[in-house]
């Protein structure tokens, strides 16, 4: 019951921040905040938006498997981040866009441009179904079950309490709502790690040198070329990752568009940008310490690494305290995920597929029809659930994200025109074209791609591109 209580004292506590910062929810403010945002409370809050209940439940979990080794994904963030902020950022900033996907149509062509946002809906719709997935499923499996409350019900509520609160300000609402997400996020993390040191019998130096000298503490891989977890496949995959997933994407993007100026998105950017590699050794600290917590109580460690944190904090294992912390914790980071893309993926349909951006009574009506979407695609989710949710959500990425990214790149590296006609094959065929050549790769050598399959995506999506441009200058 701790845990339900939770959700509704925080439930409240956004709604309470929605009446506040929504004012008059005019489109303009729905779609771009009026592009009044200060930059310091944008990169503040980007960082919850972009830590989702999957990092919070998954990266601890990551240890069991790859040890820290995610780190070298989070390195490549950075040099990512600076990519979107001095790249691509001034081009949106230079042509007021207010979905970055607009850009496709007036470099590439119509359905270039439709291609591009269509790619995006599927993607996001996705994705932050499986994000929020979690967090349901977890509060299914550990407090509402044993009430005999039933899934549907559960994803319905929860779904509706993010429309609730985000229907009013959109953008506007969310730059503010973060920033309180993002402080009961990391407030949570480091109160559990606090717990778990007390457990441990630790001080603070005392844990952090133990942390280190643990086999799990490995970061580097520099020798096994064949390894998904070398150094440069995980480097390279972070700055592609970034590049595609945040520089590429309407959700991402929005609230830094709402920045006053391009100077100020670019500082919200690079900003946020390095707070990743801190938080996710603070996560990944965190695995490393409840592994060690189990060795000293007996426990065997769970079969998934997602159960890891979940197995202490959900249970009771580590008190009611906790219980309240992870509860707080999971709830601030898919709530965030989940109340930005709707509202992204609500711009994105009135603006790229409608072409509508003044009509508020569409976007009223397609917003509830976002949340109804993500809900159905949640319950389908749970119906056919398998493997790590962060490696499921990284390899669909791959696969819908790499012809975004063949899009935007051709139309930035090159000045060459394309048939338009044909561009949207050529991003649906490289997709298959992946696939198929991982299966391949797989059934004859054993390897199977990892994050590099977004780098493949692309570079086969632009070279279709190439291949039907046609030539001149644009």
């Amino acid at each position: 019951m701790m845990m339900i209580a939770v959700v509704l004292v925080y439930f409240a506590l956004l709604l309470l921040f929605s009446r506040l910062t929504s004012g008059r929810a005019t489109n303009e403010a729905f779609f771009r905040a009026n592009r009044h945002s200060p930059w310091w409370m944008v990169a503040f809050g980007m960082v919850g938006a972009s830590i989702s209940g999957v990092t919070f439940v998954s990266v601890p979990g990551m240890v069991m498997g790859m040890d820290m080794t995610y780190i070298q994904t989070c390195l490549g963030f950075i040099v990512g981040y600076f990519v979107v902020a001095f790249v691509l950022l001034p081009l949106y900033y230079k042509l007021n866009l207010t979905t970055i996907y607009s850009y496709l149509g007036e470099r590439l062509g119509k359905r270039s441009y439709l291609t591009g946002a269509g790619f995006f809906l599927l993607s996001k719709l996705t994705t932050t179904a499986i994000k929020f997935y979690l967090f349901c499923a977890i509060l299914q499996r550990f407090v509402l079950d044993a009430l005999g409350v039933p899934f549907v019900l559960t994803v319905g509520v929860m779904v509706a309490i993010v429309w609730l609160y985000t229907r009013r300000g959109g953008i506007k609402t969310l730059v503010w709502t973060d920033t309180l997400q993002t402080t009961c996020m990391l407030v949570a993390v480091c109160l559990i790690i606090y717990k778990v040191i007390g457990e441990l019998g630790l001080g603070w130096m005392e844990a952090a040198r133990a942390v280190a000298a643990d086999s799990h503490s490995r970061v580097f891989v520099w020798d096994d070329w064949v390894s998904t977890q070398n150094f440069w496949k995980q480097f390279l995959s972070g700055v592609f990752i970034v590049v595609v997933m945040t520089g590429l994407d309407q959700d991402m993007m929005q609230k830094n568009l709402t920045c006053r100026s391009l100077r100020d998105a670019q500082k919200d950017m690079c900003t946020y940008g390095f707070a990743f590699v801190p938080v996710n050794l603070l996560f990944l600290s965190l695995g490393v310490l409840l592994m060690m917590l189990a060795a000293q109580r007996g426990v065997a460690l769970p079969a998934k690494g997602d159960e890891l944190l979940p197995m202490f904090a959900a249970t009771g294992g580590l008190g009611d305290t906790v219980v309240v912390l992870f509860t707080l914790g999971m709830v601030a980071a898919s709530f965030s995920t989940a109340d930005s893309a709707m509202t992204a993926l609500t711009t994105s349909f009135c603006v790229d597929v409608c072409r509508k951006l003044t009509d508020e009574r569409l976007r009223k009506r397609v917003f509830v029809g976002m949340a109804v979407a993500m809900a159905v695609l949640m319950l389908l989710f749970h119906w056919m659930n398998s493997s790590s949710v962060i490696d499921a959500i990284y390899t669909l990425v791959s696969y819908t994200y790499g012809p975004l990214l063949g899009l935007f790149a051709f139309g930035l590296l090159t000045d060459r025109k394309v048939n338009d006609r044909i561009v949207p094959y050529i991003c649906v065929a490289s997709p298959i074209v992946c696939f198929v050549l991982d299966k391949i790769i797989a059934s004859t050598t054993g390897y199977h791609f990892g994050y590099e399959l977004l780098m493949l995506n692309g570079g086969l999506t632009f070279l279709g591109l190439w291949t039907i441009c046609r030539l001149g200058k644009r």
